[in-house]
């Protein structure tokens, strides 16, 4: 027989309690149709001001400040974002969702950049790479495959993903991991949570520091990324007035180890996590103001266009676009109709489907669109699972030419220019097609990075470490695709190891040929 269930009377408030607190309705923020869509413009907007604005410095101040001089802004130089990865590449995903609907996965958000057709460089590049080599997303972000991983690319096109959340940042976080696992991975995926995050809370926020306080709490405050941040915001507290002081700190402590190969042993660093410092920087000290935001972002150095353009983006926000002085925005409505490079999107166009997308996020998040009023429930941030990786610390460049190496079979220099649209570079290595040619390095170190020449032509390697079989090398890369590494390999016990590439006689069905091209190695040793 059942016993009668007797609750004290104690327990018995704290559950009628409980049950008022639950009935509670969850507290809300108001604001107008009107308003969101002036913000929306105004987010667009400023990223569009800030490209352009930083575009003349980018990567000519590396590991130091810019004290020199910026061209002077002219309204007509907005017209330089049109042809910006910082826009297109964005609309890429923001058009997939908008065919796919929101429910879109990470898989086929990588179908849709593999087919794209413009230019990518670091992980952008390398995740277009692997998925033309058949590996889907979020594998094309992986550290495993993708040595780019940390870099800055999904921090720079993530802007249209908090600009439809607003009030919303578990909402961003959700669609980040689906979009930026495309591409990144760890630091490099917390690039766009934090900088979304800044969005969501832009939107009802009027203190910058609170909204960069908001792009934190959207990450995990122990990544290497959110203890960076967290760092700017203390320095930035202690030097109220000097950003420079600001900026040597983090330079000082931050500024090293990043596993990008082309950063390894000199002052390039295309890292998230420091080119999301230099944003915070623009935003903290440019107090509210688009030209001091976009200056000390630009000034700060490294990536000196996406920076600024991702500061400006969120400021935008917060002025709205009614609220961006006419100096800054006054050259938008002459190109408000025209078409962002490889796309089907305007600053109108897409100022108008970020609208529609972010009125069915609110909805869909318990919301309420009533003609010109909308009801937005508050969310408080939850940052994603701790994920951490790098390669370690860079200790050497391996030429070709060094004893280090041994050739057998019929390997042969190269030389040749690479052009691009910018410039030309000049690349020296040793090549062969095709089956019978061995190429054996000894390294001392606990990962390594092979560089080499991918193109139209290449072809197949297969690979040894240590004597044993690994993941192969393809050399085969689509047009338009900027990336120069044929294979690594990290989180190796720190000690002496032997990788052996042996060629083979055949490619991918869309290689002209069977070149594999080998032109030095990055090694890195353990912590």
């Amino acid at each position: 027989m059942t016993k009668p269930l007797i609750i004290p009377a104690v327990l018995a408030a704290s559950l009628q309690l409980c049950a008022v607190l639950t009935a509670a309705p969850a507290a809300t923020l108001t604001i107008s149709r009107s308003e969101l869509a002036d913000k929306i413009r105004g987010g667009w907007a400023g990223k569009m001001i800030g490209v352009s604005y930083g575009n003349p410095t980018e990567f000519k101040y590396n590991g130091r400040i810019n004290d020199g001089e910026i061209p002077a802004w002219l309204p007509a130089r907005v017209e330089n974002s049109i042809h910006q990865d910082d826009l297109y590449v964005g609309m890429t995903m923001s058009e997939t969702m908008d065919r796919l609907g929101l429910g879109a996965t990470a898989e086929q958000f990588g179908e849709a950049f593999k087919a794209s057709q413009y230019h990518l460089w670091h992980a952008n590049a390398g995740a277009r790479r692997l998925l033309n080599l058949g590996i889907k997303a979020p594998l094309s972000g992986s550290p495993k495959y993708n040595i780019h991983a940390n870099d800055i690319d999904f921090q720079i096109e993530a802007d249209f993903i908090g600009l439809m959340c607003p009030a919303l940042p578990r909402e961003a976080n959700k669609y980040s991991a689906r979009v930026g696992g495309v591409m990144n991975w760890g630091d490099g995926l917390y690039g766009g949570m934090f900088l979304n995050g800044m969005y969501a809370a832009a939107y009802f926020e009027n203190d910058v520091r609170k909204v960069v306080e908001a792009g934190l709490a959207s990450i995990p405050a122990q990544s290497e990324y959110g203890r960076l941040i967290r760092d700017v915001l203390d320095w930035s507290a202690q030097n109220p007035q000097d950003w420079k002081a600001a900026w040597r700190l983090i330079e000082d402590k931050w500024d090293k180890h990043t596993s990008c190969p082309d950063s390894a042993l000199n002052s390039f660093n295309i890292d998230a996590k420091i080119n999301g410092a230099y944003i915070a920087l623009g935003l903290l000290y440019g107090g509210k103001d688009m030209g001091k935001t976009v200056e000390i972002a630009a000034r700060a150095g490294q990536d000196s266009d996406c920076n600024p353009s991702s500061a400006a983006g969120v400021l935008g926000v917060m002025l709205g676009y009614k609220g961006i002085p006419d100096f800054w925005k006054s050259g938008i409505p002459a190109l408000a109709d025209t078409k962002f490079d490889y796309t089907r999107s305007s600053f109108n166009d897409i100022s108008k489907a970020t609208l529609e997308r972010s009125l069915k996020i609110i909805r869909l998040a318990g919301g309420k669109v009533t003609g010109e009023k909308i009801v937005i429930p508050m969310q408080t941030p939850k940052p994603p699972k701790l994920e951490q990786w790098n390669m370690g610390v860079p200790s050497s460049r391996i030429s070709y030419k060094d004893p280090a190496w041994s050739w057998t079979g019929p390997w042969k220099t190269l030389t040749w220019k690479d052009w691009t649209e910018e410039h030309s570079s000049e690349f020296t290595g040793y090549a062969a097609a095709g089956a019978g040619a061995e190429a054996v390095l000894t390294f001392t170190g606990s990962a390594v990075a092979i560089l080499g020449g991918l193109t139209q032509s290449g072809g197949r390697a297969d690979v040894y470490l240590d004597e044993k079989k690994v993941r192969d090398a393809d050399a085969y890369i689509v047009e338009r695709t900027h990336d120069n590494v044929l294979w690594h390999t990290y989180g190796l016990a720190q000690g002496r190891h032997t990788l052996r590439f042996v060629t083979r006689n055949d490619a991918d069905p869309r290689s002209k040929g069977k070149n594999i091209i080998l032109q030095e190695a990055v090694i890195y040793k353990a912590e």
